[in-house]
């Protein structure tokens, strides 16, 4: 669901912008509005979600990500999109921070396979969703609708200030309606077994939850959080960084051709998506301390081979296809992990799924700038390479400072057994 919500956007970006009369350079703020509800959507549901029952929070979370994806395509002006783009950020940010939530409240520590099954399904919805949108309902459109690259925005600005548009319409291209209806109508039927759960389950179990996790809580939960947070900003921000910058890399800076070059995009998605799906298998008998660390391997190694050979083409192929693979498991192993050391509140899952979310808008921005900057350098390899530095270093002062409260007790009960 939350994979399909965040990709539809992309192959349906040239359509919403022909639909509100807009060029899709002056359309590009629709990407701010969506990431600033996002992450206004993780720090009200890690709120909620402390005094909420979960399974009606993320029902009707649901409900209101299909009222937005029903009225994005009837949006006529550009403000209007942008708004109804950022409320939609706002509950799919609920849904997500609530799952990965839902998840630990109902498996705990033993949720690993789990956890990967929930990104695993976003991998997968990422794939899916441009299907449903180019594929299952085509790519007609009338040719008058489509902007002119060559237009004036004040000449356009004027004309639509004089016939004054309505704010909402059936757009002109009916794919583009029928492709957000049919992703809105599999997560309504979604929303409607969540809400089902909620009405036999009743929230009888929320106080005996709440007391265990006070028990369970580390001795240095609030800085656990905190290195979580950079860790997480960092490798997500890499991921992102590759994904978006490795097709304009490889046209300018290795000389592939289109065609290959997006057949490299391609297989670093691939591989990321296939290694979340075997996963959840490898999780059933791998911790996730064990994942993390072959993660952070595989991601140095191969982000160190993406520098030191960065005009060789067969070596961009095996180390992006390695990246890739690395990059799968980290997140869920990394939520699963603290998961066994300390207890994660709703508002502790949104504090480091915003960590997340700043590291997937800044990262990606300032390499932006600076590719820009200095052309000639493979800016893009750099940060990758220096992201996998930073959390192979980062993990294990985590794992450190996880650990000091059990070491700590299990000295207690050695001394007073002796003294016994």
């Amino acid at each position: 669901i939350f994979g399909m919500s965040v990709a539809i956007l992309g192959p349906t970006f040239q359509d919403l912008a022909t639909n509100v009369n807009r060029n899709i350079s002056s359309l590009s703020l629709i990407f701010v509005g969506r990431a600033s509800g996002f992450l206004c959507g993780s720090m009200i549901g890690g709120v909620l979600f402390d005094c909420i029952n979960r399974f009606l929070l993320l029902g009707v979370s649901m409900v209101a990500t299909t009222v937005g994806l029903y009225l994005i395509p009837f949006c006529k002006t550009a403000v209007l999109l942008i708004v109804t783009m950022s409320v939609f950020g706002a509950s799919v940010g609920i849904v997500d921070t609530g799952a990965n939530v839902l998840i630990l409240a109902l498996w705990g520590d033993k949720g690993g396979p789990h956890m990967q099954a929930l990104h695993f399904s976003f991998a997968l919805g990422a794939v899916v969703a441009p299907l449903v949108a180019k594929l299952a309902w085509g790519t007609a459109a009338p040719a008058e609708n489509h902007t002119e690259p060559d237009f004036h925005p004040l000449m356009l600005n004027g004309s639509s200030e004089a016939t004054s548009d309505p704010l909402f319409a059936v757009p002109d291209d009916m794919n583009l309606l029928w492709a957000y209806a049919s992703i809105g109508t599999y997560i309504l039927i979604v929303s409607v077994f969540l809400l089902a759960l909620f009405c036999k389950k009743h929230s009888r179990q929320q106080k005996s939850t709440a007391s265990a996790q006070r028990s369970r809580r580390a001795k240095y939960h609030k800085a656990l959080l905190c290195l979580l947070f950079l860790f997480f900003f960092f490798y997500v921000g890499a991921e992102v960084t590759y994904g978006s910058y490795v097709f304009s890399f490889a046209t300018t800076h290795v000389g592939m051709e289109e065609s290959e070059a997006a057949g490299l995009n391609s297989i670093f998605w691939g591989t990321f998506a296939g290694c979340r799906g075997l996963a959840i298998f490898f999780a059933a008998c791998l911790q996730p301390g064990t994942m993390i660390v072959l993660s952070n391997v595989g991601s140095l190694v191969s982000s160190l081979f993406l520098v030191l050979f960065d005009k060789n083409k067969l070596c961009l192929w095996i180390a992006t296809s390695v990246y890739g693979a690395s990059m799968a498991t980290t997140f869920p192993s990394g939520v699963s992990w603290i998961e066994q050391y300390t207890s994660i509140s709703g508002k502790s899952a949104a504090f480091f799924v915003i960590g997340a979310s700043l590291g997937d808008m800044a990262i990606p921005a300032v390499i932006g700038i600076l590719q820009g900057k200095y052309p000639d350098l493979p800016v893009v390899l750099y940060t990758c390479l220096g992201s996998a530095v930073f959390t192979a270093v980062l993990f294990p002062v985590m794992y450190k400072l996880a650990t000091l409260k059990r070491k700590t007790e299990d000295q207690k009960v050695l001394s007073t057994s002796s003294r016994l």
